[in-house]
């Protein structure tokens, strides 16, 4: 039956996947993966020999109507990302939207997303919140800083072990050395860790100690 499924897959603990998620990676005619050699390593553990196609930031404007195409004569199509749910900072928003409006089932299953443990365990207000993912890089930057300075809800942000420092020192120009941050590390892996204090104590500490790995950074919201 014509169905696309977003599958969620671990973002460290490799047992943290869904019974149903692998049987749905086992059933599907073709799995779209961001990182074949590195989803290789997901599928082979559990013993699932589906056939796998690229499918990532750099190519997904092309493949997407040939994909749909795919869907339309009756192929199930399963997307996975190297961790976590698709189409949140990763590949999988366009195929979607094409779906949608062909009229193609689309079916996301829940499990692992990073920022929602690194929120719950910021100990920071999460009845409301916003997800930031990525800032800009460059262009766009020092606006949305500015806007967010103002921002009232918990915010989440995705970052890079090699830019953390230079953002934590963006929130503490911005929106103020004293304003709590919770820097959430390796999630479920064996080094995880999580560092609280104000934007000023965060940044020493990695300033101190350089980190690694996949990071979330939860912001506080101004009072």
């Amino acid at each position: 039956m014509s169905k696309l499924y977003l599958v969620p897959t671990p973002i460290g603990n490799l047992k943290d996947i869904t019974f149903r998620a692998i049987e749905v990676l086992k059933e599907v005619d073709l799995i779209l993966a961001e990182d074949t050699r590195n989803s290789g390593k997901l599928l082979k553990h559990y013993q699932i020999t589906t056939q796998m196609q690229s499918h990532h930031m750099h190519n997904e404007h092309k493949t997407v109507k040939g994909l749909v195409e795919k869907l339309k004569s009756g192929l199930s199509v399963a997307v996975i990302s190297d961790a976590g749910t698709p189409a949140i900072s990763d590949p999988g928003f366009l195929l979607v939207r094409a779906c949608v409006e062909n009229n193609i089932e689309v079916d996301c299953l829940p499990g692992a997303t990073a920022f929602v443990p690194a929120l719950v365990n910021s100990g920071l207000p999460n009845d409301k919140f916003v997800f930031e993912g990525f800032l800009p890089v460059k262009k766009g930057r020092q606006t949305r800083l500015l806007l967010l300075a103002e921002e009232t809800r918990t915010m989440i942000f995705y970052e890079s072990p090699h830019k953390l420092i230079k953002t934590l020192g963006h929130f503490c120009e911005y929106f103020g050395e004293d304003r709590l941050v919770s820097v959430s590390r390796e999630i479920t892996k064996l080094y995880e860790e999580t560092v609280r204090g104000t934007a000023r104590e965060v940044l020493e500490y990695y300033t101190n100690k350089l980190p690694k790995g996949e990071i979330v950074v939860v912001v506080g919201g101004i009072k």
